[in-house]
């Protein structure tokens, strides 16, 4: 699935139907890996539809050159966000009483959130081009050659770069109190 976008165009217009044929099974993945399983059936088909159409709408903006999976990607992981967010919205108080019984969920949940904000804080405190590198690589499923032809550096560069980022997180870690079995 490392396909340019340009393989998918006839006449500047994009041939959805192909690419629905080839991508809504990796859409699929991004969901159901995202998820754990919490959205209904009707969700899924909601934002694999929505991932298509934000596609095809946007095809004017897509850079021919770019791999077509890191924009269905990027798409769909944020459709995934959104649609959680309003599911959470949604929930009412008796579904959190469910969950809240059980302490050690309360205890996993809190040590996540923890995790999170010292990750968070360390990669607000990295360079704007580590920032870059890092989003890429995590975010955007972008493999290191495309991020280094991305940002015009070596994939030496990239991976050294990549290395220090995660060698500065454990750091913090370390220091919240996080050792690399947790």
């Amino acid at each position: 699935m490392k396909s340019k976008i340009e393989k998918y165009k006839n006449n500047q217009k994009l041939d959805l139907e192909k690419i629905i044929d080839e991508y809504s099974g990796y859409v699929y993945s991004i969901i159901k890996n995202m998820t754990n399983e919490y959205l209904s059936n009707e969700d899924v088909e909601e934002i694999i539809s929505d991932t298509f159409f934000i596609l095809w709408k946007n095809t004017e903006k897509l850079d021919d050159d770019r791999i077509l999976s890191s924009y269905i990607a990027g798409i769909t992981k944020n459709l995934v966000k959104e649609k959680s967010r309003v599911i959470k919205i949604n929930y009412d108080i008796s579904e959190y009483e469910n969950i809240i019984q059980d302490n050690e969920k309360v205890d996993m949940i809190c040590e996540q959130r923890e995790k999170i904000n010292i990750l968070e804080k360390t990669v607000k405190h990295l360079k704007d081009d580590d920032i870059s590198i890092f989003n890429l690589y995590y975010y955007s499923s972008m493999k290191i050659s495309e991020i280094s032809k991305a940002l015009n550096i070596s994939d030496f560069n990239v991976k050294m770069r990549l290395h220090r980022i995660r060698k500065k997180i454990k750091k913090e870690f370390s220091k919240g109190g996080y050792s690399d079995d947790k």
